[in-house]
């Protein structure tokens, strides 16, 4: 009974954050979506109309052109938003290409889909030069591929600037599929998130894959044990010690439906089919576990609106605008216009 309650009560939880349309391009009317978006930081949902009206067409249709020949491309620009404004905030820190960058540090090693974000700069500059900022076109092109692997829309406000440093050193701050959950918490916390926010954003995990490196521990010699993490779903776990002989091989994260942006990944949850330890870790937390229960026992849809609210706060992250002297619209993306490297 009172197991029920607590489902209960998260679910009311999700409810009150649900006012967003997951619909397509177009959406709803802006007075709507400033009703539960806090726009700070200057940014303007209708900020390129004018400047460059053909900003977010030619996002999509570059984001469609390289997706469609390679389908990964799609969970790798979500990815890659994610390890950039989980460093310094959403201002293309990661897109910086040189020695000591967030871009060579050990654990952006697997990050992909830099020549997509290029090839769009590259288009823009010349339909609109010298006005698109790199965090713009990443924060974009995140929800055009989300949109393309059947994932929520949501509307994005812009006037980011790019940034013109970035540090290895600080990609420590991005959450890895190792640390407990009271480490994500205080991680998300400092972002300005929730545990809502953790626990839907977690839900990415939907779609794409994992580089076996990152679970090898929990499938050979588990704790000193010669074996594997017991917590794992023993078909699931024979599986991927038969896939994961080599770290750079790569497995979905979602074993059932890997490609379908759906609310599968709690019911693996539930099932202890969790691929990264910190998933698996989300079911069993009592902050955390109610939630996953709610997503998997409700419509898809739940999940998906829940998504698109988490997304809009989670792009709006330390952004730096036309007020931010630090800031600067870059002409190449892997290099900032006022340093030499």
């Amino acid at each position: 009974m009172k197991s029920a309650v607590v489902s209960v009560v998260a679910l009311l939880v999700i409810l009150v954050a649900w006012p967003v349309s997951a619909g397509g391009y177009g959406g709803d009317d802006n007075d709507d979506i400033k009703s539960w978006f806090p726009l700070d930081n200057l940014l303007e949902l209708d900020y390129y109309d004018k400047i460059c009206p053909n900003f977010e067409k030619i996002v999509d249709n570059k984001v469609r052109e390289w997706t469609k020949t390679d389908a990964s491309l799609g969970p790798a620009l979500l990815r890659l938003v994610f390890h950039d404004c989980g460093v310094t905030g959403c201002d293309a820190s990661v897109l910086l290409d040189h020695e000591g960058s967030e871009r060579r540090a050990p654990a952006s090693k697997t990050l992909r889909g830099f020549e997509i974000i290029d090839d769009i700069k590259s288009a823009l500059e010349k339909s609109c030069p010298g006005l698109v900022s790199c965090a713009d076109i990443l924060i974009s092109a995140s929800r055009a591929a989300t949109v393309q692997l059947g994932g929520p829309y949501w509307s994005n406000a812009y006037g980011r600037r790019d940034s013109k440093t970035s540090y290895a050193r600080d990609v420590e701050k991005v959450p890895s599929g190792r640390r407990d959950i009271t480490a994500l918490l205080e991680t998300f916390q400092s972002y300005g998130l929730n545990i809502l926010d953790l626990v839907v954003l977690s839900g990415a995990h939907t779609i794409g894959k994992a580089n076996c490196g990152t679970i090898q521990s929990r499938l050979y010699n588990f704790n000193a044990t010669k074996g594997s993490d017991p917590s794992i779903d023993p078909k699931l776990a024979d599986y991927l010690r038969r896939k994961c002989r080599w770290a750079s091989e790569t497995v979905y994260l979602d074993a059932v439906t890997p490609v379908a942006f759906d609310n599968q990944y709690y019911k693996n949850l539930q099932k202890n089919m969790g691929i990264l330890t910190t998933d698996q870790e989300l079911v069993k937390d009592p902050r955390t576990g109610p939630l996953v229960k709610a997503f998997a026992e409700q419509p898809p849809q739940m999940f998906r609106q829940q998504f698109a609210v988490s997304m809009a706060k989670l792009v709006n992250i330390g952004v730096l605008t036309g007020e931010d002297r630090i800031g600067e619209i870059r002409k190449v993306c892997s290099k900032s216009n006022s340093r030499r490297y």
